[in-house]
């Protein structure tokens, strides 16, 4: 998962290296290119009548460079059914430079700084552009979505302002073109051992307490063993990430994965920070509270994924974190395979304080930076055409996600799809001659994200289904209000918030495994003010308040 709020520790300093790079190499600055918002010039190869359901079609063949997080799943190849059919059916080639998946920030970052960043710089997470707004390098796109309607219908239709708000810049404006989604999609939750819970009368939980009863009787048949034994706590910015993830959100707070320094006390109108807040004590307490009655296995927060799963399929354990595709395609494959009788089960995540809540901001998705070098080309008008039609167009959408109909899919209406006999698609049909993403080049996370509910359902596992069918009837806490700091603001930010965000890391460990004793926890706070926890608060409150006063 990907945190969409304020900038992260890693991110906060990219930025700063980045800008210590502009400075040396004068990227994006300097170049008398006329007026950016004068489009007059930039019409070749443009439609001059474009709109909602239009196919965009180039009046003139066109080149576009893109860089290409290159992932291991599904290598790049210059032989994909995408390549050519885009060109087929928009006149634009694209020209694509192929990043490793493992190195792809690095690069990009390396490739912008020295000026050479293709035109399209796609799979940007929020708030990674940040780092390329002050030296120019990229495109203020919120100045250009007037030429992208398809874009803007689906904002308006599916009031994504306030989303589109909470990534502006302190000049009001964003840099980055985010998927849009219909409605938000949550990922994990807890998995159990059902045919266990059968064999004692338990019952699935459906609240935090419940886990905590079915825990206990569970630890009451099974004294040897911890009923609940975690994994994703290695090459992750927290220990047991997922977990805290879904259970800070049934506490109303960002915590693991979603973890930001930063939070919004909707209550007190003003921005607080979350690694003191009252709620997140009580994730601690929870936590704390499972592992001093042997609930949770200690090892959680410091094991490796493997080691977690053998426990699972050792019957050591028989609970564990999950997505709907580990669910199906890890636990229950291989449990049935060596445990006979095995049944697992994937819960909606558990009802907490918060009652039946999803963490707000879950609708953007990571997006496409547009290269400054793209707004002084003769094309650009064209460029900002052809992404509406193949990012956010529903057709453009349907065919980055499934392809050619007849060819790699069958349709029977909207939402309807079936990739085609002998073509395999995320397990779909393991055993098939072809992979959708492998051999075709659809379904690559560079292009197809984001779309209707309809769409982007349509590919569900009947696992993942069933859990998004009731997490999406829960109600979405606000989002963040903007607060975008300015250049000189990010830098002092930074100086602040790496210690601060290693301090909550290493005291959380500590709370949950008894280390430190949670009496102890205005001792922490103390240690918190100490690192200028109330000065990186105010510098967020005084953009915050900037922002609001600027931008009405």
């Amino acid at each position: 998962m990907k945190n969409t709020g304020q900038l992260s520790r890693r991110q906060i300093l990219a930025a700063a290296g980045f800008i210590g790079l502009a400075t040396l190499t004068g990227c994006g600055s300097g170049d008398d290119g006329g007026d950016p918002k004068d489009l007059s010039k930039k019409q070749n190869g443009a439609m001059k009548k474009y709109g909602v359901g239009d196919q965009f079609k180039a009046t003139k063949e066109l080149s576009f460079s893109v860089l290409h997080n290159n992932n291991p799943t599904y290598p790049m190849k210059d032989s994909w059914l995408f390549w050519k059919e885009v060109t087929k059916r928009t006149g634009i080639t694209l020209q694509p430079v192929a990043v490793p998946l493992s190195d792809y920030e690095k690069k990009r970052s390396l490739l912008i700084g020295a000026g050479d960043a293709p035109f399209l710089i796609p799979k940007t997470y929020h708030p990674s552009e940040v780092a390329f707004v002050s030296s120019g390098a990229i495109v203020a796109v919120s100045d250009y979505v007037h030429l992208m309607p398809n874009f803007q219908a689906k904002v308006k239709k599916w009031n994504l302002e306030p989303e589109l708000d909470s990534i502006r810049q302190s000049d009001g404006k964003y840099y980055l073109l985010p998927g849009l989604h219909e409605k938000g999609k949550s990922g994990y939750s807890m998995a159990l051992r059902t045919d266990i819970l059968d064999k004692h009368g338990l019952k699935l939980p459906t609240t935090w307490d419940e886990v905590y009863d079915v825990f206990k009787a569970l630890k009451k048949e099974y004294p040897d063993r911890y009923p609940f034994s975690d994994r994703w706590s290695t090459n992750t910015p927290f220990p047991a990430a997922a977990l805290l993830s879904y259970l800070g959100q049934a506490y109303g707070i960002k915590a693991g994965w979603t973890y930001d320094n930063t939070s919004w006390d909707a209550k007190a109108q003003k921005f607080v920070f979350t690694g003191a807040r009252d709620e997140y004590r009580q994730v601690v307490e929870y936590l704390r509270k499972l592992v001093a009655e042997k609930l949770i296995d200690p090892e959680s927060f410091t094991q490796t994924d493997d080691d977690a799963v053998q426990k699972l399929l050792g019957e050591k354990s028989f609970a564990i974190s999950a997505n709907p595709q580990e669910l199906a395609q890890n636990y229950r494959y291989n449990l049935e395979k060596q445990v006979k009788g095995a049944e697992i089960e994937m819960v909606p995540v558990p009802i907490g304080p918060a009652g039946e809540v999803v963490l707000g901001g879950a609708r953007l998705e990571n997006g496409v930076m547009i290269s400054s070098k793209a707004l002084k080309s003769d094309d650009f008008v064209a460029l900002m055409q052809f992404m509406d039609w193949l990012w956010y167009s529903d057709e453009g959408q349907e065919f980055c996600k499934y392809g050619v109909k007849d060819v790699t899919y069958t349709s029977s209406g909207p939402g309807r799809y079936k990739v085609k006999d002998g073509i395999n698609l995320q397990g779909s049909d393991p055993g098939a001659p072809k992979d959708l993403q492998k051999d075709y080049g659809f379904s690559n996370g560079v292009f197809a994200y984001g779309g209707s509910w309809a769409l982007v359902s349509s590919s569900f596992i009947p696992d993942e289904k069933k859990f998004q069918d009731v997490m999406t009837q829960r109600k979405q806490l606000p989002i963040d209000p903007a607060h975008p700091l300015n250049s000189d603001e990010q830098e002092q930010a930074a100086l602040w918030d790496t210690p601060l965000r290693d301090h909550v890391t290493q005291n959380l460990l500590q709370f949950i495994l008894g280390k430190r004793p949670l009496s102890e926890w205005n001792s922490y706070l103390a240690e918190l003010k100490a690192k200028n926890m109330q000065q990186y608060i105010d510098l967020q409150n005084k953009a915050y308040e900037r922002y609001k006063k600027e931008n009405g």
